[in-house]
C-alpha cells in the first residue's frame, strides 16, 4: 500500500508539475507576468517571491499550477498600462497559443526523454518472433511450422521483432511469402499461402486480415541501441502511444470499446504500485506513458481543457476578434458539467473494479 501511494503521488505530481512548468517558462519567455508558481495545490505550506513572481509549496503534491495577470479578477482598467501589457490577455492570439500548448508540450518531451535515456542505458525490450502456438488447420501447421520456431525473415526482409510478422504479411502483395525460419541450430525456408481470416483488433473489434496462424511465444529480449537510434525510437513510441490513445477515445464514443474499460486515479494507483514492485525502469516507462496520455487528452478540444482554450483562440485568429465571454464562459460550464460527470463515472468503474475484481458480470 505504502509503494502504490508514493509511487502515485511521484508519478502524477512529476507529470502534472512538468505540464505547468512548460506554461510558466513560456510565459516567463513571452513576457506575461506570472503571479505564482505553486508546486502542489491546497493551502501554502512555504513561499518565497523572486521578481514578480511567489514560488510556493502547497499542502496537496500532486501537481501544481501556474496564475498569470489577468487570468482572474482583474481587469484592464485596474491595471497601469505597463502592467496591462504584460497580462496573458493582452497578448497576440499566437503567443497566447503557444503558452497554453507548452503544458502538453511539456508531457510530450518528457515522454520522448524518458524513453531515449532508458532505451540508451537500458536497451529496448522487444517480443521475440518466436512462434508459441499454431492455429489447427492454418497455413503454417500446413506447411510443418511448430511452436519454437523463430521466423527470421519474410520475402528476404529481416523480422526485427514479433511485431513485423504481421505488419509483413499485410503490407505484401504476394500470394505466397517466402519465410526463413531458425529451428534449434537449423535453418531453412518455406514457402506459405496467408489466408483471410476474421481475427480480434487491439479494440476487440473482428476484422478480417490476412493470416498464417501463429501466436507468439511472449518471450521478450533486450536489444542494445546507440543513442541517436534511441531518440528514433523514442519519438516513434509517444507517436505510437499518442495514436493510440486517440484511437481508444474514438472506439469509446463509437461504443465499441465499452466505458467500463475508463480508468482513474485508483487504476492508476494500483498500475504505479504493481510496476514499482517490478523495479524503478518499469515506473519510469509506466510515467512516460501516463505523460503521453496526459498530453493528449488535455489537448481534446474541450472548453476548460488546454485542448478548449486553443480552439476558442484558433477562432479569435479566423474571425479577427475573440468570442464574446458569455460564449466562452457557456462553453466552459459544460465542458466542466461533462468533465466533473466524466470524473464522476471514472471513480465510480475504478470503485467497482476494485470491490468486484473487474468482473463485469458483476457491474450493473
Amino acid at each position: 500500500m505504502f509503494t502504490m501511494i508514493v509511487s502515485t503521488v511521484v508519478v502524477l505530481g512529476v507529470l502534472i508539475f512538468v505540464h505547468e512548468l512548460g506554461h510558466f517558462l513560456v510565459a516567463k519567455w513571452s513576457g506575461v507576468k506570472v503571479l505564482k508558481f505553486s508546486l502542489g495545490f491546497g493551502p501554502k505550506l512555504v513561499g518565497v517571491t523572486r521578481g514578480d513572481t511567489e514560488y510556493c509549496l502547497s499542502a496537496i503534491p500532486l501537481g501544481g499550477y501556474v496564475k498569470m495577470l489577468g487570468e482572474e479578477s482583474e481587469t484592464e482598467e485596474e491595471l497601469s498600462p505597463e502592467e496591462a501589457a504584460r497580462s496573458f490577455p493582452a497578448q497576440p492570439v499566437l503567443k497566447r497559443i503557444g503558452i497554453v500548448l507548452a503544458g502538453p508540450a511539456s508531457n510530450l518531451v518528457l515522454a520522448i526523454v524518458i524513453f531515449a535515456l532508458v532505451y540508451t542505458f537500458s536497451g529496448m525490450q522487444i517480443m521475440t518472433a518466436e512462434i508459441g502456438e499454431i492455429s489447427p488447420g492454418s497455413p503454417a501447421q500446413e506447411v510443418g511450422l511448430t511452436a519454437g520456431d523463430v521466423i527470421l525473415s519474410v520475402n528476404d526482409k529481416a523480422l526485427n521483432e514479433w511485431e513485423d510478422l504481421p505488419k509483413a504479411i499485410q503490407g505484401s502483395r504476394e500470394q505466397v511469402l517466402k519465410l526463413t525460419v531458425r529451428r534449434g541450430e537449423k535453418t531453412f525456408r518455406v514457402d506459405v499461402a496467408p489466408r483471410i481470416s476474421e481475427v480480434k483488433s487491439p479494440f476487440g473489434e473482428t476484422v478480417q486480415r490476412r493470416v498464417i496462424g501463429v501466436m507468439p511465444a511472449g518471450k521478450f529480449a533486450t536489444v542494445e541501441v546507440g543513442p541517436l537510434e534511441a531518440w528514433y525510437h523514442s519519438v516513434a513510441q509517444t507517436y505510437h502511444l499518442s495514436k493510440l490513445f486517440l484511437e481508444a477515445i474514438v472506439k469509446l464514443i463509437q461504443r465499441i470499446l465499452p466505458l467500463e474499460t475508463l480508468g482513474g486515479p485508483i487504476l492508476i494507483a494500483q498500475m504505479a504500485g504493481k510496476v514499482a514492485s517490478e523495479g524503478l525502469i518499469y515506473l519510469v516507462l509506466f510515467a512516460a506513458a501516463i505523460s503521453v496520455n496526459l498530453a493528449v487528452l488535455n489537448l481534446l478540444p474541450i472548453p476548460v481543457l488546454d485542448g478548449g482554450h486553443i480552439l476558442f483562440y484558433l477562432i479569435e485568429l479566423v474571425l479577427g476578434r475573440p468570442l464574446g465571454v458569455k460564449k466562452v464562459e457557456f462553453a466552459q460550464k459544460i465542458g466542466m458539467f461533462l468533465l466533473i460527470l466524466l470524473m464522476v463515472f471514472v471513480f465510480y468503474v475504478d470503485i467497482k473494479r476494485v470491490l468486484f475484481g473487474g468482473n463485469p458480470d458483476l457491474l450493473p
